[in-house]
């Protein structure tokens, strides 16, 4: 299938996680339209996702604030008509500590028990050329648009944040062939016009379009 192409839903640099270039499916389920869904998390100009490291980092939980990536600018990586919002769900603390990730971990299957909203948190779905474009994990209280507003690429839609599934702040962007993410598919994705730095590599590549590689930084080219 021809990927949906989009603009990145930001600015600034950001560290790909889970990408379809790497594994298919990406999250390792096709659960909730993620087969070819990418995330991304903030990061400063040093690769680094947080200023702070301390006992926290290692043995506990993390303010959702101290990471870059949090209240960052999440704009519409294309053109369309908002048919989903949904707002409300907490920011939860952040997990670096892996013996903060077990006990999350093990709740897993009762998150998605509870359904979408557990899972995608604070989101908005647009309508696109025949697809579905859904960007998740959005701060509380951010969101900008409501449903039927037409929406213009690179408009805001909210905030990035650490709302539903989501161990620190990132924004996960998945493309779905329908609105109702508990029974869409995935449908393979592509961004345009993109800087790559590639993980543990020097120097940085181009890219007119594609799909970032796993551990490498992006950032939109200025236009």
């Amino acid at each position: 299938m021809t990927p949906v192409v989009l603009d990145l839903p930001f600015t600034g640099r950001w560290l790909v996680q889970n990408s379809p270039a790497r594994r298919v499916p990406s999250h390792g389920t096709t659960l909730m339209g993620t087969a070819y869904a990418i995330d991304f998390v903030g990061v400063d100009d040093h690769g680094r996702t947080a200023p702070v490291r301390d006992w926290r980092t290692f043995l506990a939980t993390e303010p959702p604030g101290r990471f870059f990536a949090y209240g960052r600018p999440v704009h519409a990586p294309c053109d369309g008509t908002v048919v989903a919002v949904h707002d409300g769900e907490p920011d939860h603390e952040a997990r670096r500590s892996q013996l903060a990730l077990v006990p999350y971990a093990l709740g897993q299957a009762s998150r998605v028990r509870l359904g979408p909203a557990a899972i995608a948190g604070n989101h908005v779905t647009l309508a696109y050329e025949g697809f579905f474009v859904t960007l998740v994990h959005l701060r509380r209280g951010s969101l900008r648009v409501a449903v039927g507003d037409r929406i213009r690429t690179g408009e805001q839609l909210g905030e990035c944040g650490n709302s539903g599934n989501s161990t620190q702040p990132h924004v996960h962007v998945q493309v779905t062939d329908g609105a109702d993410v508990a029974t869409a598919q995935g449908v393979p994705l592509a961004f345009r016009d993109y800087r790559e730095w590639p993980r543990g590599g020097a120097g940085s590549t181009d890219h007119a379009e594609g799909v970032p590689a796993e551990g490498a930084v992006v950032s939109p080219l200025p236009r």
